[in-house]
């Protein structure tokens, strides 16, 4: 069940939220959410709703065993064997056939029969609460939270429906205290559905239709492809994903803070980084942030020498390109990313810093783009045909012309085109924004545009939504 469905926005939020206020307690309302929050997992998944419960069972008593044990070395082995288990699972789920495939290249060099694997259920968002499970136990062991004594509290906090299926990753020390108390004041209802709205129609109105031509242009055949199409299909496919995704994680903000959660933040206007290392500081930050404290400090961050700094980012970046999915495409996403970031500390990144304003972007937005390559493509051959369309080798097969720039651009992909570009700037972007401020920080004027303006949006997506118009989401693969 999609965030931008006509059953989520028309009939499961506004029965699930109103039934959700008229519960006196934060008990009755924890319990609804939770039965809510699995019925809405169940709904796209329906038997393997039992994994996320499983996940859930295991890492309340891995949580209890490891605040008994920290100060002793047991503690240390059940901290590893927690982190362990939540890992086999996502390996199991997510990278099952991936290593079986690659093990039979080897197998059949040598001449042995392929082993032969089915393939195996991707279980919706398990890299996300695979992750969250892990922040509770590493939480727990640094003393940073407490062992929770309650099932359903563990539950929640895993299973919460908002940010379930693509985050934010939310770590437990985050929530603890609002898992036990809080409130659903008027305020913040009204505000996180004015922030809801802003989510959905960055979603709908922006990244959907850019979808559309950049599917159809990364179905082409590279060999097809002229330059100026290649490229097209690289802006439209960027700003279709920063916008699927900084959507999706406005609507789960605005979604937790209608039942009184306050997630962490997960984009800060990422286009407009002027090095590879702020933009990992802009983008997608719960996961960075995950990397950067569970993976790379652990690793010893930047206190062992440059040499070692480089090795720490790489490793940390071609994890998360795998985390991504099971493909050598995100694994080489990730290493471009990482190889990049460790260049930075070298005299790369004193070039990068004396450079003009325009140039630093300029690198930027450049190495961003043709990483999407990668992360957009099928597969490594299909990644270099498209590589080799941009410079101008592609479209030499015959029936090369055949899909000219024009067939992919009318005027609502130029406009919107347009206005995903100005929404990437502050300036403009910040417009978004004043559609989620608080009544009172502004006049009556303001408050009657940005009401029409949500209200225009919404009605906007609903017809859009009710004409069944392309609603593809990128981040359920993963």
């Amino acid at each position: 069940m999609l965030f931008s469905s006509t059953l989520f926005l028309f009939v499961f939020l506004p029965v699930f939220l109103g039934l959700y206020l008229a519960l006196p307690n934060i008990r009755l309302r924890n319990a609804l959410l939770l039965v809510g929050s699995l019925f809405f997992y169940a709904w796209g998944e329906t038997v393997y709703v039992l994994i996320l419960v499983a996940s859930i069972g295991l890492n309340y008593v891995l949580g209890l065993w490891i605040e008994r044990q920290r100060d002793r070395p047991a503690g240390h082995r059940a901290l590893v064997l927690a982190v362990g288990l939540n890992l086999l699972i996502l390996t199991l789920f997510k990278y099952a056939n991936f290593l079986i495939d690659n093990l039979n290249l080897v197998l059949g060099g040598l001449g042995v029969d392929p082993i032969v694997l089915a393939p195996v259920h991707l279980p919706l968002g398990i890299s996300f609460f695979s992750f969250q499970a892990i922040t509770y136990a590493v939480d727990i062991h640094r003393r940073q939270a407490s062992a929770q004594k309650n099932p359903l509290r563990v539950a929640l906090y895993i299973a919460l429906f908002p940010q379930l299926i693509a985050g934010p990753i939310v770590r437990y020390k985050q929530i603890a205290a609002q898992l036990q108390s809080r409130t659903s004041r008027l305020e913040d209802i009204a505000e996180g559905i004015r922030r809801f709205i802003v989510g959905l129609a960055k979603k709908v109105l922006i990244a959907n239709t850019l979808a559309l031509p950049a599917d159809r242009i990364f179905s082409v055949p590279g060999a097809q492809l002229e330059p100026s199409v290649a490229w097209l299909g690289i802006v439209c496919f960027s700003f279709q994903i920063y916008f699927d995704f900084a959507g999706y994680s406005d609507m789960a903000i605005g979604l937790g803070r209608c039942f009184g959660f306050r997630f962490p933040e997960n984009f800060d206007w990422p286009l407009l980084s002027r090095s590879m290392r702020e933009f990992w500081r802009r983008w997608h930050m719960t996961l960075s942030g995950f990397f950067r404290d569970y993976v790379y400090i652990p690793l010893g961050g930047n206190r062992r020498g440059g040499l070692r700094t480089g090795f720490n980012l790489v490793t940390v970046f071609f994890l998360c390109g795998l985390w991504h999915g099971a493909s050598w495409n995100f694994v080489l996403w990730g290493l471009v990313h990482g190889a990049f970031l460790a260049a930075e500390r070298l005299p790369l990144g004193g070039y990068i810093r004396s450079a003009p304003r325009a140039v630093q972007s300029f690198y930027t937005l450049g190495v961003m783009s043709l990483a999407w390559v990668f992360f957009r493509t099928d597969d490594l051959s299909h990644a270099n045909a498209f590589f080799a369309a941009l410079v101008g080798l592609g479209g030499l097969e015959e029936g090369g012309g055949a899909y000219p720039v024009a067939l992919y651009l009318n005027n609502r992909v130029l406009f919107v085109l347009g206005l995903a570009s100005l929404s990437a700037l502050p300036r403009f972007g910040r417009g978004w924004e004043a559609l989620s401020l608080k009544a009172s920080d502004l006049g009556l004027l303001h408050e009657t545009i940005r009401f029409a303006a949500l209200f225009g949006a919404l009605g906007l997506c609903a017809m859009s939504l009710a004409m069944g118009t392309y609603n593809p989401f990128i981040y359920f693969r993963f």
